[in-house]
């Protein structure tokens, strides 16, 4: 591997380390990266890449979270343990929709949605949307203001808010944010049900990519696999940091901020592509 590439992942996994959880969509600024940061490697491994380095990030989530989401933690009483077994069971009915969705349509979404113009307009949609659900929710108190008040039919509905993530752009966490918040949770149950949904997705996400990679007849080399693990375990770092940041952010602000930023950027984008195209 060379260093110009070895260097390249880093940036990558500083990337996808910092926005897989701010809701402005890693997927969406791994795909703007790559028209300035380009690795020497093929499409297939590109495309690849951008999804399993998130892996890093999932793991940074079970670090971080991993006595709360411990179903047999010794630490945690009878109840406790049921309880974390239910937010489990909501966690995989919350996925449900993207698996039913998302698998059949990958192909499709990658061939007609993964490029540099869909990005930017999702990123201005979604910035629009955090604007106004916050601006609605000024007046408004949260109903739902700790995990075990989650319900199946909540689970299920923030699912179906992670399907609209399937657009590069519009960011997982950020629209299962968003569905949580509209669903009537607070900010911070909010974040934290998207984070622990994020972890069978991304996992889910990561292994049908690396198959599919597998199945077009691609193969890893030494430098491959050393710029998937620098990538990763970048983003994994990175990502401890971010959700902290994030988690403490929200306790005393909302998210106006990234809907601006992502209306800007997405702005910026656009005029970018206008002068480059």
């Amino acid at each position: 591997m060379e260093f110009i590439d070895f260097f390249k992942a880093i940036l990558l996994g500083i990337v996808e380390g910092i926005t897989e959880w701010l809701p402005i969509s890693s997927t969406g600024h791994l795909i703007l990266a790559d028209e300035f940061i380009q690795l020497n490697v093929s499409e297939d491994f590109m495309t690849m890449f951008n999804v399993v380095i998130q892996l890093g990030a999932i793991m940074a989530v079970v670090v971080l979270y991993f006595h709360k989401l411990n179903p047999f933690s010794p630490k945690k009483t009878a109840l406790e343990n049921k309880q974390t077994w239910s937010l489990w069971f909501k966690v995989i009915v919350a996925i449900l929709p993207s698996v039913i969705i998302g698998l059949p349509f990958d192909d499709r979404l990658d061939a007609h949605f993964y490029n540099f113009i869909t990005v930017a307009i999702m990123l201005m949609v979604y910035g629009i949307a955090f604007i106004l659900v916050e601006k609605r929710n000024q007046s408004k108190t949260p109903i739902v203001t700790n995990l075990n008040q989650i319900t199946y039919q909540f689970a299920l509905f923030v699912g179906m808010f992670q399907v609209l993530a399937l657009i590069p752009g519009t960011s997982r966490s950020g629209a299962t944010i968003l569905g949580g918040i509209i669903l009537g949770a607070s900010r911070f149950v909010s974040a934290e049900f998207s984070f622990f949904l994020g972890i069978p997705t991304m996992f889910g996400a990561s292994f049908l990519k690396v198959v599919k990679f597998l199945l077009a007849g691609n193969t890893f080399d030494a430098a491959g696999i050393g710029i998937l693990l620098t990538g990763t375990i970048v983003s994994f770092v990175v990502s401890i940091l971010a959700i902290k940041f994030l988690m403490n952010y929200i306790k005393k602000n909302d998210f106006t901020i990234f809907g601006w930023y992502r209306i800007i950027l997405g702005i910026i984008l656009i005029a970018y592509w206008v002068i480059a195209y």
